[in-house]
């Protein structure tokens, strides 16, 4: 593996009987770049249509944060449009294979939150946290906005939250007002007791109808059939926001503070 961190990283699946653990890691982080995002949306959608797999449950590796956003190192480097899209649909892909899996996925969000990894929360179906695992929508503070993971975010907390998170983009928003506002469904001291009640849930999932559950998420994403065009249009605003002069000043500054 390449000592360059944007090329680190990876995504692992493991199973527990019918339950498929979908794990993503970046030493930075979990700030994930393209490949790793590419290979999380391929994952996702693997498990859909694994016969053996009954419900997925999505997980961020290490001890700290559940997920830091996409890769500033790439943020960094982007200098056209269309590099700027296909560096914004990173997470667009994933959020558009939980929305078109037919299997449940459940969310274990063990820290932090920031950017892209509160929509992979908002994305989930039903999601767990710990109390450590706070929220933050930093896109303005670069320059740009949320706007790729905002549909998702949108859907499952509401205009008001959503837009509260967004304008104050510097500001992390605690797991007891994530949980008030609906991203998360549970929310526990620790992650022992968190994994207990994953297993909890996905046991009875296990054991209930999974052709009543595939009609469930049907119809628990009943109006977003467009979002295929919609994020990739997202996306497109972001990639071309990314290389105003505002935007790469924000990104300069911030790059600088990290580098001290």
């Amino acid at each position: 593996m390449s000592d360059n961190p944007v090329n680190q990283g990876h995504v692992a699946v493991r199973h527990e009987g019918a339950v498929a653990h979908i794990e993503f890691f970046h030493p930075l982080s979990n700030s994930l770049p393209g490949h790793v995002l590419a290979a999380l949306a391929d994952a996702i959608r693997a498990e859909g249509n694994n016969p053996d797999s009954a419900v997925i449950v999505l997980r961020g590796a290490g001890e700290r944060a559940f997920c830091g956003g996409a890769s500033f190192d790439e943020l960094v480097a982007i200098d056209n449009e269309s590099d700027g899209l296909a560096f914004f649909s990173g997470f667009a892909n994933v959020i558009n294979a939980i929305r078109t899996s037919p299997k449940l996925v459940v969310g274990r969000v063990h820290g932090k939150a920031v950017g892209g990894g509160v929509g992979l929360a908002a994305a989930t179906d039903y999601c767990f946290a710990t109390q450590y695992a706070s929220i933050k929508l930093s896109e303005l503070a670069v320059g740009i906005g949320p706007f790729v993971v905002g549909p998702a975010v949108e859907r499952k907390i509401g205009v008001s939250s959503m837009s509260q998170l967004a304008i104050d983009a510097t500001e992390f928003r605690s797991a007891s007002w994530a949980q008030e506002r609906g991203l998360y469904a549970e929310v526990f001291d620790d992650v022992a007791s968190m994994d207990q009640g994953i297993q909890r849930l996905t046991d009875k999932l296990c054991g209930q109808s999974l052709a009543a559950q595939r009609e469930l998420k049907r119809i628990f994403w009943e109006g977003t059939e467009h979002w295929d065009t919609l994020l990739k249009e997202r996306a497109a605003v972001s990639g071309t926001l990314v290389l105003t002069p505002e935007a790469k000043e924000a990104i300069r500054r911030i790059k600088a503070a990290l580098s001290k």
